[in-house]
């Protein structure tokens, strides 16, 4: 099974993309719903004493743990040494999966999928772009999103330029859906014939 790394900077169209590709029949696994899950579950005590007041009613509030971790580096690398140990395991089983289902292809949905030296557990890296003007368009429209909010989320993240020279393949949101669904079935058409990289 060939596994592709998907991912793009905020605002890019990725959770698009994701869907489309499941609708096309391949198995999509969705880090930020399973961090989702893991907030709601096996994550919420330990979240909740290295960052106490952060957790409502048995889960994870979300918007309160960002407060506390947004803008300090040393909160965020508490953070994800709790969350990504948990996120890894998740991984594994949807890969196990979807191998065990038989399917040709998986396709792993990953934010940060560079930030986190991720591309090195893929066979290939999709990275999801447009336009600059388009991206700022597409956040500031989003509910409790501010410009400020948008510069800290874009710090952390790597520069789409520098995602798209490290991607294999590139998917343009620009255009609407039909150019994007073409865009996937060339990307699926093309793994069909590759190397597995992983390790």
């Amino acid at each position: 099974m060939l596994v592709l790394g998907l991912t793009g900077s905020i605002g890019m169209g990725k959770s698009t993309t994701a869907k489309l590709f499941g609708e096309a029949g391949i198995p999509v696994y969705d880090a930020d719903a399973t961090v989702h899950k893991i907030y709601e579950g096996e994550a919420v005590a330990a979240i909740e004493a290295a960052f106490p007041g952060t957790t409502i009613d048995g889960k994870v509030d979300r918007q309160r743990l960002s407060a506390k971790v947004v803008h300090d580096a040393d909160a965020m690398k508490r953070l994800e040494q709790i969350v990504h140990p948990m996120l890894r395991s998740h991984h594994q089983n949807f890969l196990d999966d979807a191998e065990s289902s038989g399917a040709p292809v998986a396709v792993v949905d990953v934010p940060l999928l560079f930030e986190t030296g991720g591309e090195k557990r893929v066979d290939a890296v999709v990275v999801v772009t447009t336009s600059p003007e388009v991206q700022r368009e597409r956040i500031l429209a989003r509910e409790n999103m501010t410009p400020e909010k948008l510069d800290a989320i874009l710090a952390r993240q790597m520069p789409d330029a520098e995602k798209r020279k490290r991607a294999d393949f590139l998917v343009d949101t620009s255009f609407g859906l039909d150019p994007v669904r073409a865009q996937i079935r060339e990307i699926l058409d093309a793994a069909a014939r590759m190397p597995r990289r992983r390790p």
